[in-house]
């Protein structure tokens, strides 16, 4: 039987939160257990988008997404348009998720349904609790960060949120899966995405002490003008370094609960038996500034790697050869795509341009990649989020905490599209506006001090623009699989009826309606009837 396909899918979430990637003061022990034992983790892996909706029509269906548009918030997949789970579900999946929606147009009537067997829409549980020092006053600088700190407890001691109703009906389907197909699991989380809060005991999990030290924003040179923006708007320079590890403590504390309810779903697994007939995948579809460079949340065509390079694990099912432990080779989200449809043994419908990373995960020390792409930003004239409107940014209050970013979207100049090439020692940036970017991630691996004008550098840039040209090149579009006729029925007809004598007409039509090729069957009318053709009166 093919295995079952389990994705759990954290929203912003860093690769450098997780304690077996290095970061000293993360709390994630059954992710770090899980990659020394049984998973292969991706030190190097990327997004294709430093935003949810880009990002998640990409990893589902492999292609880039400048390929069909899929760049901005307001755009995502339309009728017609496949994904793993419309594809596996077609080859006799049963397909389950959530309804965290980044990923189909809602106005399309019926559209998320085809993609699933099951959606879970939940909203059945009274809000949770709220911070327990209270909602923070909008202007003021905690909400401006989107910092709320600890949340309150219910009767039951619990702070049990959409994520943990989602979660258990999760568990209920592993419970009861169906036993003539395998599953397709998809559970999208909310956490660790802002506001920055969480309850007890995770909140208390994190040692402030062993906090990495921030990005400062004040160090960087030549970084993009959005950035700049942000924090023109966003005005967290009050900000004591103090509070600023107080909220990156807590969105560590967001991530512990994270690994907790993902240790929950591998033990349903296990406690169905499951498990081994699984593959499961971990990921984020993309980062979080988390206070570096001096921003909160995160920027939709800026490529730092807190924003771009992201967690991934792939515990295989059982009958694969699995090397355990953490992979340095750069690998893509896409990569999610092809690996997942090849072990589940589904032939993709349309061309994709994910790697399986089956090789790599037999021995770790496989290279799948020379450079990774990410991409973001929008033409003058396109619509990213709700940041156009004549008197500001339509549906966005100046009382949302997103306000900053999307006043600063409504520069075009300053969120123009752009484009990311890494490889494991360089990386370029480069903008239909602005600044181009280049940095040396070895000598210079937080990204303050852009050197696209460093001569030393002029044959690392000319190839990396060698590398992104062939790149664009060769994804800018795709051919569907799909076979499309150039000529209908009646067109075939009118080019032999005065060819076919009536006695052989019904057989020349039955085989244009099979689809015969036009001019071979020309070509045999001609010689079969050729001497008969009738006058066309």
């Amino acid at each position: 039987m093919r295995p079952n396909i389990i994705i759990f899918n954290p929203d912003e979430m860093r690769a450098d939160s997780l304690g077996h990637l290095g970061n000293p003061a993360a709390h994630t022990p059954f992710l770090d257990k899980i990659a020394e034992t049984d998973a292969v983790s991706f030190r190097n892996a990327f997004c294709q988008n430093p935003v949810c909706v880009p990002s998640r029509c990409s990893f589902t269906t492999g292609l880039y997404p400048h390929v069909k548009g899929h760049r901005t918030m307001a755009h995502l997949l339309q009728e017609g348009e496949e994904t793993i789970f419309s594809e596996l579900k077609d080859s006799g999946y049963y397909v389950w998720m959530n309804a965290r929606n980044d990923l189909i147009a809602a106005q399309c009537d019926g559209a998320l349904e085809r993609h699933a067997s099951e959606i879970f829409y939940g909203g059945n549980v009274p809000k949770a609790k709220g911070p327990v020092d209270g909602e923070r006053k909008p202007g003021s600088v905690d909400f401006r960060a989107m910092y709320g700190g600890k949340l309150g407890l219910d009767e039951q001691g619990k702070n049990y949120s959409g994520d943990d109703e989602d979660l258990d009906a999760a568990i209920t389907m592993i419970r009861n899966k169906p036993n003539d197909r395998p599953l397709c699991l998809f559970l999208g989380m909310c956490y660790p995405h802002p506001p920055y809060q969480v309850e007890e005991p995770y909140f208390s999990m994190i040692d402030r002490k062993n906090m990495r030290k921030r990005i400062l924003a004040d160090a960087s040179e030549g970084k993009a003008d959005i950035m700049e923006g942000i924090r023109k708007n966003q005005r967290l320079q009050e900000y004591t370094e103090e509070e600023w590890t107080e909220l990156r403590a807590v969105y560590l504390g967001m991530v512990a609960k994270i690994d907790e309810q993902f240790g929950r779903l591998c033990d349903a697994l296990k406690e169905a038996g499951e498990y081994d007939r699984s593959a499961i995948f971990f990921f984020s579809d993309h980062g979080d500034f988390t206070g570096d460079y001096g921003i909160a949340e995160k920027a939709q065509n800026t490529f730092e790697d807190c924003l771009t390079n992201v967690p991934f694990l792939i515990k295989p099912p059982k009958g694969y050869e699995v090397d355990p432990g953490v992979s340095d080779s750069l690998v893509e989200l896409v990569d999610f795509y092809a690996t997942a449809m090849d072990m589940a043994k589904v032939t993709p419908c349309h061309t994709q341009y994910g790697k399986t990373l089956k090789e790599v995960l037999k021995d770790r020390t496989c290279q799948v990649r020379e450079f990774v792409t990410c991409e973001g930003g929008r033409n003058a004239d396109e619509i990213h989020c709700d940041e156009f409107h004549a008197n500001g940014p339509q549906g966005t209050s100046p009382y949302s905490p997103y306000y900053a970013r999307h006043v600063s979207q409504t520069d075009a100049d300053a969120h123009a599209k752009g484009f990311m090439v890494r490889t494991k020692r360089h990386k370029l940036v480069l903008r239909v506006n602005g600044k181009d970017e280049f940095y040396d991630l070895v000598r210079d691996p937080d990204e303050l001090h852009n050197a696209i004008a460093d001569a030393a550098y002029a044959a690392d840039i000319r190839d990396l623009e060698r590398k992104f040209r062939m790149w664009l090149m060769r994804t800018a579009d795709i051919v569907p699989y799909r076979y499309d006729k150039r000529f209908s029925e009646k067109m075939v007809w009118s080019r032999v009826k005065l060819l076919v004598p009536p006695e052989y007409e019904e057989e020349i039509r039955e085989r244009i309606r099979a689809g015969e090729n036009m001019f071979l069957l020309i070509q045999e009318c001609q010689q079969r009837f050729g001497g008969n053709q009738k006058t066309g009166k």
